[in-house]
């Protein structure tokens, strides 16, 4: 009920605050509060070595876009992949990672 989430052609994402942000804050050796974060694909988006090539090209957008981008910290946040995700080339994953973001009121 407390959850956002937002669509695109490539990412579906998942947010919600983390009650847990600040007692991991206080155990984060920098004292900093994050994101945790959540990557998933599954079995109908096709064969094992697809699968882990979609969410090694997640990963990397969802790092390209937190160096680039101030993201709120304090949520937990699942990033699912959708069909087009499986031959999705970094930068497209990245733009659709933006906009749904953007949506869900991270950016």
């Amino acid at each position: 009920a407390k959850g956002k989430k937002a669509m695109t052609q490539t990412v579906c994402v998942y947010t919600l605050p983390d009650y847990h942000a600040a007692r991991l804050q206080r155990a984060h050796p920098l004292k900093l509060r994050i994101n945790r974060v959540g990557f998933t694909v599954t079995k109908k988006l096709g064969s094992a070595p697809s699968r882990n090539r979609a969410k090694r090209v997640m990963r990397e957008a969802y790092y390209k876009a937190q160096k680039l981008y101030n993201i709120k910290t304090g949520k937990l946040i699942v990033i699912a992949a959708r069909q087009a995700a499986t031959e999705a080339k970094t930068d497209e994953v990245f733009k659709d990672l933006i906009c749904a973001f953007e949506k869900t009121g991270l950016i």
